[in-house]
């Protein structure tokens, strides 16, 4: 099947070049998750890549079974970070999801990829793709949760019958609200929120599209530690969705759209980088051509070189952190260290890595909705690696692991908080809130 309409980057031709350069070493293997796992040939990386390589080349069919082996991919990306010849998988896996994408016109969807719930297709198009309206819904949530019908409608099951919404509803934390220039709450975010004392730098704070719901707390956090260490933040009202999950969907157009949004959105202002607390959001928008003229940068790297921390007091926190590195900040951004970094300003903290941080915890972007069993497996490494530790709380810098990590905690009536190493920070500077 030729490809036409994609972008160039991701046509056939495209995807052949680059997995011709997969020597099959099997250096991948050990770092796969899947692998590990099924320990299936075909769900590893390099089983995948001659998969993609087959159908690209039209020497083998684009059926169920391919489709199986490519939606068991978690784009962890842990074989690109290890492998020796530089094989960008990462290309190739969102390039091969988008040619399932195109020929889901011409072949019977079931053949192609797996289908979509239509409660998952109008979330997915109507929210995730446009996040204001996430905040617009936040005073009905936060009801929802208030007002005790949510622990009504956990208790009668009803959710179960939608195996979508029970997933999300599972793993849905307390919703806070955006802070406002004055450190009190405030029914939406602003679009500056000035520094504090002497002026160090011009910041933009991207919120992403679930964060904006359900991580609240670490986007109010980064605003407060970064206007305490002198910076302004800016929060531009028409930035978007970074795309990450439209890209790894096969909905390569939908991302695109979504990149330019956020090029306009950020581009009228002068900034010295724009912030991410998400790290699956922060490997999007690196990737992207946003990053081609404004840096993008992890929270936790970039507060490990900012200035300023002369001018604040930390009180001391006499707990064990352990602390989850995201495959996303492990494998591609490669900053597993600087929340290590970030977490040792805080006097009389003991951090521990939590075991088993080259392997995934599961939630992958929606991987823990299309794969839950394989998710499931996963997670559970996590929770008894968790259990372990000792740790009172959980570190973790991204939303779609802590949100996976937190629903399981709940579930098993653990008391471990889990939250973003800038929150835990921005609490021992005596956030108020």
């Amino acid at each position: 099947m030729k490809l036409t309409n994609l972008p160039l980057d991701f046509s056939s031709a495209s995807l052949l070049a680059e997995a011709n350069r997969c020597v099959a070493c099997g250096l991948c293997l050990p770092h796969c998750p899947t692998y590990r796992i099924t320990l299936s040939e075909a769900d590893s990386p390099r089983g995948r890549i001659a998969l993609m390589s087959g159908v690209a080349s039209e020497r083998i069919p684009m059926n169920a079974r391919f489709a199986l082996h490519i939606d068991r991919c978690l784009t962890c990306r842990a074989c690109e970070a290890v492998c020796p010849n530089h094989v960008a998988y990462g290309h190739l896996i969102d390039g091969t999801r988008a040619m399932m994408t195109e020929a889901s016109s011409a072949l019977p969807k079931r053949d192609v990829t797996m289908q979509k719930s239509r409660l998952r297709t109008l979330v997915e198009r109507e929210f995730i793709a446009k996040p204001t309206r996430l905040d617009a819904v936040r005073p009905l949530v936060r009801l929802y949760q208030t007002s005790g019908l949510q622990a009504l409608v956990r208790k009668s099951g009803i959710l179960g019958k939608t195996k979508f919404a029970a997933a999300l509803e599972a793993q849905l934390p307390f919703v806070g609200i955006p802070c406002s220039a004055s450190n009190k709450t405030a029914k939406s975010w602003q679009a500056i929120y000035p520094a504090t004392g002497s002026l160090r730098g011009e910041i933009g704070l991207f919120l992403g599209c679930v964060a904006r719901l359900a991580d609240v707390a670490t986007l109010n956090a980064a605003i407060f530690v970064l206007n305490r260490l002198g910076y302004t933040v800016h929060v531009p009202p028409t930035q978007t969705c970074c795309g990450a999950l439209h890209q790894h969907g096969g909905d390569i157009t939908t991302a695109e759209h979504l990149a330019r949004q956020n090029m306009t959105a950020f581009d009228r202002l002068n900034l010295h980088a724009i912030i991410s607390t998400a790290s699956g959001c922060g490997v999007q928008l690196t990737e992207s051509p946003l990053n081609s003229f404004i840096k993008v940068i992890d929270i936790s790297d970039f507060l490990e070189k900012a200035e300023g921390w002369n001018d604040v007091r930390i009180s001391p926190l006499p707990y064990k952190i352990a602390v989850h590195e995201p495959c996303s900040l492990r494998n591609v951004l490669h900053g597993a260290a600087h929340p290590y970094a970030l977490l040792a300003r805080i006097p009389g903290a003991s951090i521990v890595p939590l075991s088993g941080n080259d392997q995934c915890c599961g939630a992958a972007g929606t991987y823990f909705l299309d794969q839950p069993e394989m998710a499931k497996v996963l997670l559970d490494d996590k929770i008894a690696a968790m259990d372990k530790s000792g740790g009172h709380y959980l570190a973790t810098s991204n939303i779609g692991c802590a949100l996976h990590m937190a629903s399981a905690l709940r579930q098993a009536g653990s008391k471990i908080e889990v939250l973003h190493p800038v929150t835990l920070l921005a609490r021992q500077m005596g956030m108020p809130f």
